[in-house]
C-alpha cells in the first residue's frame, strides 16, 4: 500500500526543470500499441557515480531482472507457458505480414507490458483479435512436442473463452473473491477457507507487538489429504530457481556495497533462502534506517494490490540513487513531519505523539524489475508493516526521471485544451502543474502513508478487499489537505497556494472524469488507485453540491468539471481524511465498505463513453510505461569491473525478447 501512481500520463503538468546530461537523440515515446504508449526514461548522473556505486548499480540491477518469471507466474498460472508460446511463435515465423498477424503482435506486446494476459489496471482478460483458426495453424507449425509448454487446446480455451479466467482481480461485492480471481496466490480454496486460515494465525500471534505479514510470501493451496498449506516462495521451495539467481547477484551487490547496506543485503539473502518472514522484517528495519547511502534499491515480494484479500505479495525491484538538487523539498517536508501530524485534521487518539524515523529522497531510478515494470509508480513509500512504521519509520521517494519523460513524452498533446474548460485553470496548471504534481507525491508518500495510527484491539486487516483502497484514499487526501496549507509557503515548498488550487482543480478532473478513459466501456472501476480517485472526487462532488464546490458544466455538446470554491474543498478533504481514518484506525469494516461500494466503484455511462471519444480523438494512450537502460561493466585485464557505461535502447520488442531469453529461470507451470 505504499505507492502513488501519477496523472502524469495525462500530459497537463508543466515541463520539470530536471537537468540532464543530454537530450536523447531518439524519441521519448518508443513504441505505441491499443491504451499504451512505451517510454524511454534516461538516468541522469550515472556517470557521475563512482566506479564502485556503478558496479553495486549494475549488480542489484542484474537481480532486477531476475524475478521477471515470478510476476508473470503470480498473475496467472499459465502466464510463463503463454509467454513463451507466443514468443515462439513470434520468432519462428517468417510471415510477419497481415491483419492476423499484426493482432497476434499486439497481444503479445500487450502481454509482456501487463506481464500477463490480464490488463495492468483493469484486471481484465485480453480478448484476442486474430482468429482461433489462424492462432491453431501457426501452433501446427511452430510448437511441437520439443517446445510444448502447455496442452494446446487448453492454451485456445484460456485465450478463446471470453469467461473463463476472466479477471485477474475480482473484487466486486458478493462473489468470492478468491475463486474468481485468476492470479496465481490460491489454489483449490475459496474465501472463506482462506480467511479461516489466517484468521487462526494472526489469533495465534495474539499480543505480539511485532506481529508477522502472515501470508506475504506464500501461495495457499490444499494438498493430497485436503489440508489448507503454504506453498513458501523461498530457495528449495517455490521459485527457487529465480530466487538462486536473485541471490547470486545480490551476493555480487554485497561485496562492493558499504558497511551498512551489507547487513540489510545479508537479513535479505536469509529471507530468500528461508523463507522466514522475520528476516524479511529485520531486514526492512536495517533498510529504513539507512538514510544516508547513496544508491538505494527495493527487491522481494512487497505490494499486495494484487491479492483481493490484501496478503499475497507481488515481486518488485527498483535500484535508484539519490537526486541531491531535488530532496530539498522532501527535506524540509521531513524535518516538519512532527506538526503535520499534529495538525491533521483527525481524532487526536489516532494521531501519533511521537513521528518516528521520517526519511524521504527524490530519486532518479536506474533500473525497474517486476512489478514495477514497464508500468511504474511516481513514488514510493515503505516498509508496509504498521508496526514497523510506528516504531522505526518510513522511507519514501519521489521519483523524478520517471516523471520528466512522462512529460517530455506528453508535450503539445492537447489534452488540457480539450478537458480543462477555463483559461485560468489551465494557465494555473502551466505554471505550477508540475511543482504540485511533485509535492503532492512527496505528501502522500512521506507522510500520508505514515501517519495515523491505530486504536489500541485493531489488527489492521480488517479491512481485506477495501484496504487497498482506503489507504491510497487516506494518503491521497493527507497530501491535498496541507497542499492548501499557508505552512507549505510558510516553509518555503510552494511561492503561492495557487499550486494546490492546480492540484486541486486537475485531481477532482481526473477523479471524477478523465481517468474513465482508462476503463473499458460498460464495465467498473476495479484498480485500487483509480477507486481512491473517484471515491474522493464524487464524495466531495456530493457533499459540496449545494454550495456550488465543485461544478458539471455543459458547453458546446462537452462535459467539464470545475472546481468554483477552492478553500471550502480542502474543507472537505479534511472532513474525509478524518473519517477514513476513523475507520482504518478502528477496523470499521462496514463503514469502508460503504464509500467505497457508493461512490468508488459504479461508472455513469454516458459521461464514460464522452470522455473515451473526446479522448480517443486526442489519440493519447491513457497508459505509459517504460523500455530500461542497459547496463555494460567494463573489465580490466585481470576481469575486475573498472567502470560500467549506460544505453538507452528504443526497441520495446527486442527488450522483451531478449528478457524472455536470458532472464527466465522458472517452469512453464509452477
Amino acid at each position: 500500500m505504499n505507492k502513488i501512481f501519477g496523472l502524469t500520463a495525462m500530459g497537463i503538468f508543466a515541463v520539470s526543470t530536471m537537468a540532464t546530461a543530454q537530450e536523447p537523440e531518439q524519441p521519448w515515446i518508443v513504441d505505441r500499441f491499443d491504451d499504451i504508449k512505451v517510454i524511454r526514461y534516461e538516468v541522469p548522473g550515472f556517470d557521475e557515480l563512482t566506479a564502485k556505486e556503478k558496479e553495486y548499480v549494475y549488480y542489484l540491477s542484474e537481480a532486477a531482472k531476475c524475478g521477471r518469471d515470478i510476476l508473470f507466474d503470480q498473475n496467472f498460472k499459465y502466464g510463463i507457458a503463454i509467454r513463451r508460446t507466443f514468443e515462439t511463435i513470434y520468432t519462428s515465423t517468417t510471415e510477419r505480414e497481415g491483419q492476423e498477424f499484426v493482432a497476434f503482435e499486439k497481444y503479445l506486446k500487450k502481454m509482456w507490458f501487463a506481464n500477463g494476459i490480464h490488463h495492468h489496471y483493469s484486471n481484465d482478460k485480453f480478448a484476442p483479435e486474430f482468429s482461433e483458426t489462424w492462432f491453431r495453424e501457426q501452433l501446427a507449425k511452430y510448437i511441437n512436442d520439443d517446445n510444448r509448454q502447455m496442452d494446446d487446446e487448453l492454451l485456445c480455451q484460456i485465450i478463446f473463452d471470453e469467461n473463463l479466467y476472466a479477471s485477474r482481480l475480482n473484487q466486486k461485492a458478493g462473489v468470492d473473491v478468491i475463486t474468481e480471481s485468476a492470479n496465481n496466490y490460491y489454489e483449490g480454496v475459496n474465501q472463506e477457507e482462506v480467511e479461516a486460515f489466517y484468521a487462526a494465525m494472526v489469533a495465534a500471534d495474539e499480543g505480539n507487538p511485532e506481529p508477522i505479514s502472515y501470508g506475504l510470501n506464500s501461495k495457499l493451496v490444499k494438498n493430497a489429504k485436503g489440508e489448507v498449506v503454504e506453498q513458501v516462495w523461498h530457495v528449495g521451495g517455490m521459485y527457487s530457481e529465480a530466487i538462486e539467481q536473485i541471490i547470486f547477484w545480490l551476493k555480487k551487490a554485497e561485496k562492493v556495497a558499504n558497511p551498512t547496506q551489507r547487513k540489510y543485503i545479508k537479513e535479505l539473502i536469509k529471507y530468500y533462502r528461508t523463507g522466514d518472514l522475520k528476516y524479511f522484517d529485520s531486514y526492512n528495519i536495517l533498510w529504513v534506517k539507512d538514510t544516508d547511502s547513496n544508491v538505494d534499491f527495493v527487491n522481494g515480494f512487497i505490494e499486495s494490490y494484487g491479492d483481493p484479500l490484501g496478503r499475497k505479495a507481488s515481486w518488485e525491484s527498483v535500484v535508484n540513487f539519490r537526486d541531491e538538487a531535488a530532496c530539498r523539498r522532501t527535506e524540509i517536508i521531513s524535518a516538519n513531519a512532527q506538526w503535520f501530524e499534529d495538525n491533521a485534521p483527525i481524532n487526536p487518539a489516532y494521531r501519533k505523539e511521537e513521528v518516528k524515523g521520517v526519511s524521504a529522497k527524490v530519486i532518479t531510478v536506474a533500473m525497474l524489475g517486476g512489478d514495477c515494470f514497464p508500468a511504474t509508480a511516481i513514488g514510493i513509500n515503505l516498509p508496509n508493516a504498521d508496526w514497523i512504521r510506528k516504531e522505526h519509520g518510513s522511507k519514501s521517494v519521489t521519483i523524478d526521471n520517471i516523471t520528466y519523460a512522462y512529460d517530455k513524452a506528453a508535450q503539445g498533446n492537447g489534452f488540457a485544451e480539450e478537458f480543462i474548460l477555463r483559461e485560468e485553470d489551465r494557465e494555473r496548471a502551466k505554471k505550477y502543474g508540475k511543482l504540485g504534481d511533485d509535492l503532492h507525491t512527496d505528501l502522500h508518500e512521506c507522510l500520508g502513508h505514515g501517519s495515523g495510527q491505530l486504536a489500541p484491539g485493531t489488527k489492521g486487516d480488517e479491512l481485506r478487499t477495501y484496504s487497498s483502497t482506503l489507504e491510497e484514499a487516506r494518503a491521497d487526501l493527507f497530501a491535498l489537505y496541507y497542499l492548501g496549507d499557508e505552512k507549505l509557503v510558510e516553509i518555503g515548498l510552494i511561492p503561492t497556494l495557487d499550486v494546490a488550487w492546480s492540484q486541486y482543480s486537475d485531481y477532482i478532473m481526473n477523479g471524477y472524469m478523465t481517468q474513465l478513459s482508462r476503463i473499458e466501456l460498460g464495465k467498473d472501476v476495479e484498480e485500487s488507485h483509480m477507486r481512491n480517485r473517484k471515491l474522493i472526487a464524487e464524495w466531495c462532488y456530493e457533499k459540496g453540491k449545494a454550495e456550488n464546490v465543485i461544478e458539471l458544466v455543459k458547453e458546446n455538446g462537452k462535459t467539464y468539471i470545475v472546481v468554483n470554491d477552492f478553500v471550502r474543498l480542502r474543507e472537505l478533504f479534511g472532513e474525509l481524511l478524518c473519517e477514513v481514518q476513523r475507520i482504518k484506525s478502528e477496523g470499521d469494516y462496514e463503514a469502508g465498505k460503504a464509500l467505497v461500494e457508493n461512490y468508488a466503484v459504479k461508472v455513469e455511462p454516458t459521461l464514460h463513453a464522452e470522455v473515451i471519444a473526446r479522448n480517443k480523438a486526442l489519440n493519447i494512450e491513457p497508459y505509459g510505461g517504460f523500455v530500461n537502460p542497459e547496463y555494460t561493466p567494463v573489465y580490466d585485464k585481470k576481469g575486475r569491473i573498472i567502470d560500467v557505461k549506460i544505453s538507452y535502447p528504443a526497441d520495446y520488442v527486442q527488450q522483451h525478447l531478449d528478457y524472455g531469453k536470458n532472464y527466465s529461470f522458472l517452469p512453464s507451470i509452477n
